[in-house]
């Protein structure tokens, strides 16, 4: 089909819709999505622990084992297993020989390019191995968590309250100025590990970012739990399959 078929065609659509001559109608559909690896010779999931870092308001490490665990109780069939969680940061220290924390009691790792430092763990067989042993080889999920404060001025949308001239009732509208923003970037690294061969599986990687009016107080955790929120469901994915549901929009 040509782009000049294409306009062809918008025109008349836009044309009879104008006219009457259509109705626009919303079907609800629901689209299959593949699992990303094969986890049928798994019993049994383990969330390890993630390398963590980035803003002192909250404990990434910790947080998100704990969601992991609650989301993988919910929405799947593997058995989820109890366990401390490990401080990856604390074991790649420990193996250097270097100092555990910094004197300001910052976190350890305060961005990306540090972490990154650190990811050889993931390839370390051995130490995966040993981290399954004693829960008869289940699938290992670890990996990666920074969460940092951002700052950042842009254009953004806001809603404004005006005076129907027809009406007279009150209304908004959406309106575009110049804002200072504030919030929190969350980058999540899972990595996926057979627990009997200490190989990494698969893994992937995502970023969000929360920002708000620079006036507006919004809690750390509160903002992790939103950027994780829309997270979730692709991390799922990785696992099991899903159905993606929504609407579609018909002519008749």
């Amino acid at each position: 089909m040509t782009a000049r078929t294409v306009v062809a065609i918008s025109s008349l659509v836009c044309g009879l819709a104008a006219s009457g001559c259509l109705k626009f109608y919303d079907v609800p559909v629901e689209i299959p999505v593949q699992a990303k690896i094969d986890v049928s010779k798994f019993q049994r999931v383990l969330v390890a622990g993630f390398l963590s870092g980035g803003a002192r308001a909250i404990d990434p490490n910790t947080e998100t084992a704990r969601l992991l665990r609650s989301q993988l109780r919910n929405k799947q069939d593997l058995r989820v297993i109890d366990a401390d969680v490990l401080s990856l940061v604390e074991e790649v220290d420990r193996r250097r020989g270097t100092p555990a924390a910094r004197p300001s009691a910052e976190p350890k790792v305060l961005n990306d390019a540090e972490i990154k430092d650190y990811e050889q763990i993931f390839s370390d067989e051995g130490f995966w191995k040993q981290v399954a042993a004693d829960y008869d080889g289940p699938l290992i999920v670890t990996g990666s968590v920074l969460f940092a404060e951002v700052s950042k001025s842009g254009m953004v949308t806001k809603p404004q309250a005006f005076v129907d001239p027809q009406s007279g009732q009150e209304s908004y509208r959406s309106v575009m100025e110049y804002s200072d923003l504030k919030g929190y970037a969350l980058t999540p690294k899972f990595v996926f590990i057979d627990g009997r061969t200490g190989k990494e599986l698969y893994s992937e990687t995502y970023h969000e970012e929360a920002l708000y009016a620079s006036g507006q107080n919004t809690p750390a955790l509160s903002s992790y739990f939103e950027m994780m929120d829309k997270l979730l469901p692709s991390f799922l994915n990785t696992l099991s399959s899903q159905k993606i549901k929504g609407t579609r929009t018909l002519l008749k």
